[in-house]
């Protein structure tokens, strides 16, 4: 009866706490509020989903400035999965194209997601720095570097946009391992299998190096992607 219960509960919490993110976004002028109900949404889904969460590593993070946090990514639970296991405001970094997804796209306009371009070309560096941008100015973001979902549970390699975004910007990036999520659902799936989902947050990772030059995202990428494969591969 879960199993069969939880497209129907994550959907209609997400189409009646929406339109209450999205409000009151527009009378606050800020996401802070609608981050809030997002993580009452993502409690809501998680326990429909039978999903056990721990979290380990959270005082990794720090409070005093904007950071990246670098996820694997291999289930839609993870997005809500962040949402719980990250004590702190931020914002997530996701492909534009999901932007045009009705009421999904305005709520994520309005909330302050922000967009990428991965198409290539001067839209997409644009689009990057405008990122960097949001981040510099006190926004802490959640992305994906893999830019897709997983289909084995195991980390894929990187795409180059978010090391750039975090080079720009400055600040370090903090990779978090999300384990589990896989087996509760799947890509693709549609009924959760209930499960645990352990987390754990890594410490931060700089962008500069000893001498206060920027890193190379080549560089941050496969010590970033060493550090992510390492802590799942440890955790399992």
């Amino acid at each position: 009866m879960r199993r069969l219960a939880f497209p129907f509960i994550s959907t209609v919490s997400f189409c009646l706490l929406a339109p209450i993110a999205i409000i009151a976004s527009v009378l606050t002028g800020s996401g802070d509020f609608a981050h809030r109900i997002g993580r009452i949404w993502a409690a809501i889904v998680l326990k429909a989903a039978g999903a056990r969460l721990t979290v380990e590593g959270k005082e990794n993070i720090p409070r005093d400035l904007p950071v990246v946090f670098a996820c694997n990514h291999a289930s839609q639970l993870d997005i809500p999965v962040l949402y719980r296991a990250i004590p702190i405001q931020f914002r997530f970094l996701v492909k534009k194209e999901l932007f045009r997804i009705p009421l999904l796209g305005l709520a994520m306009r309005k909330t302050g997601y922000i967009p990428v371009d991965r198409s290539g070309g001067r839209e997409a560096l644009k689009s990057l720095q405008e990122a960097a941008s949001r981040i510099s100015s006190g926004t802490s973001v959640a992305v994906f570097p893999e830019g897709t979902r997983s289909s084995h549970g195991r980390l894929g390699p990187f795409k180059s946009g978010a090391m750039v975004v975090a080079i720009k910007a400055g600040c370090p990036v903090v990779p978090v391992a999300i384990i589990g999520s896989w087996k509760v659902l799947p890509k693709g799936g549609i009924f959760a299998m209930p499960g645990p989902i352990h987390v754990r947050v890594a410490h931060p990772v700089p962008t500069m190096d000893s001498n206060g030059r920027k890193r190379s995202k080549e560089e941050l990428n496969r010590e970033v992607w060493g550090i992510l494969d390492s802590m799942m591969k440890e955790i399992r």
